[in-house]
């Protein structure tokens, strides 16, 4: 097993990144879109959207996190939305997910967030296993509710 290197992606590593966004996205059912994943990242990128961390094995680009900034009205302090987490299968099982997700909490305490929150669909247990591993809690007090325009 190589050692597993995170870096806080720039807009000159969308190249490494997109296609491991377009991965993500079809895992989640959508249609292939290279170029459309790279221009939405290098966007979110540009303008201070997003960030993107960039998880690296033997020099690879084998998984990323991208976190996006909201607020708590509640707490009255900032939060970060982990929206995207997605590994290779290849390298999944090698402590890729468990370094992003550590990357992203070491993020969310820099910056004096009170919470970082994320969804998963209720089939992927393998996504659940990790984030109770490392030490995330499934809210049991709120629905989510959606509506689509």
């Amino acid at each position: 097993m190589s050692k597993i290197t995170i870096t806080k992606a720039s807009t000159g590593a969308v190249q490494e990144v997109a296609p491991l966004f377009d991965a993500y996205r079809q895992f989640y059912g959508n249609h292939a879109g290279l170029e459309g994943a790279r221009d939405f990242l290098a966007e979110r990128l540009a303008k201070d959207e997003s960030v993107i961390f960039l998880a690296s094995e033997g020099g690879h680009a084998v998984g990323f996190a991208q976190l996006y900034p909201s607020f708590s009205s509640l707490s009255m302090s900032p939060t970060w939305i982990l929206n995207d987490l997605f590994v290779l299968p290849a390298a999944r099982g090698n402590g890729v997910g468990t370094a992003l997700l550590e990357q992203c909490k070491i993020l969310a305490t820099e910056t004096g967030a009170k919470e970082l929150s994320l969804e998963t669909m209720k089939t992927n247990l393998t996504a659940q296993r990790l984030y109770e591993a490392c030490g995330w809690k499934r809210d049991e007090l709120f629905y989510k509710y959606y509506m689509t325009l």
